[in-house]
């Protein structure tokens, strides 16, 4: 009957579905595009059943990503923030660019991600480690989609300087479009035997509790949730300082911070950090302190205020 399943239409069916069946006092949905305007189609829906149910609505940076690549879709996405009851983005400086880009007639709360502490933790993988390092190499890892988004070829050509200086190995986690170009630039340089691709894990937390340092140097980070999977294993960040991430990483602290694609900076805060083993214990530990900082814990409460003021709201609308 249709080329393309309505993929949007079916998810506002089910929504309206979930909501009735379960009660809910909240419809709190990710991204504006497809998320958000389904929740407005089937809040329209619930109406008709005396149902008004607030929606609130969370951006993590991907409808700017899609207006860029196509701006017909602009429209779209301005109207999905603006009918939803709520907003929150994940960082401060995409509050900024949402604003900047859309006409939002709503208020946006900034509430940070979080992070699992039960599941993210330091975990005991000696042997791992040594199957990895067996003399001890320091360890830094690298996790993403592969994207050009996340200059993964800033990763090998840092982790090339590093390993020069310092005994090192490099694991390369996820895929993406970029892997191939990464794996030929790893054999150009000649440090292929200093690198494993290990492809999509779905225990990160496992790799990274074998790690020294995380490097995410990207050109676009809307918060950085992969910078913190690692500071809660006890794994500091030397990320660029583009996007969110001066929300999250403290140069000086927990990682250094550089410019985009800035090489030799990059390098020379990596051996910083890993030169001595006193200096990287203290990296580490500082690390899973910001860490906690983002605890399930402390931001959940900080959703389930937001929710109350939301409802309250709606109510008195009505």
């Amino acid at each position: 009957l249709f080329d393309y399943a309505p993929y949007e239409s079916a998810l506002a069916s089910k929504m309206v579905d979930v909501v009735r069946f379960e009660q809910l006092d909240v419809l709190h949905v990710h991204y504006a595009i497809p998320h958000a305007s389904a929740a407005f189609m089937a809040k329209q829906i619930l109406a008709t059943y005396g149902i008004n149910i607030p929606v609130v609505t969370t951006l993590h940076g991907t409808d700017m990503t899609l207006v860029g690549k196509d701006p017909t879709y602009k429209p779209v996405v301005t109207f999905s923030i603006n009918q939803s009851d709520g907003v929150t983005t994940v960082s401060n400086d995409l509050k900024k660019d949402t604003l900047k880009h859309f006409k939002i007639t709503k208020d946006i709360r900034v509430i940070p991600n979080f992070i699992d502490l039960t599941r993210f933790s330091l975990q005991a993988k000696d042997h791992f480690k040594k199957a990895i390092a067996p003399n001890n190499e320091r360890i830094l890892i690298h996790t993403s989609n592969f994207r050009k988004v996340k200059r993964t070829k800033d990763v090998i050509r840092v982790f090339e300087k590093v390993q020069a200086i310092i005994p090192s190995k490099l694991l390369m986690v996820g895929d993406g479009p970029e892997r191939a170009y990464d794996e030929q630039l790893c054999r150009e340089l000649k440090i292929c035997e200093n690198v494993r691709f290990l492809g999509k894990q779905d225990a990160v937390e496992e790799i990274l509790s074998v790690s020294d340092l995380f490097l995410i140097p990207s050109e676009s980070e809307s918060f950085g949730l992969a910078a913190l999977e690692a500071m809660a294993c006890k794994v500091p960040v030397l990320s660029s300082n583009a996007g969110g991430l001066p929300e999250l990483n403290i140069d000086g602290f927990c990682g250094y911070m550089d410019n985009v694609g800035d090489i030799e900076g990059m390098a020379a805060h990596a051996i910083e950090i890993l030169k001595d083993d006193d200096t990287l214990n203290q990296f580490k530990e500082n690390a899973f302190m910001r860490a906690k900082d983002f605890d399930l814990k402390k931001i959940l409460p900080l959703y389930i205020d937001f929710y109350k003021e939301v409802i309250k709201g709606c109510k008195a609308v009505v």
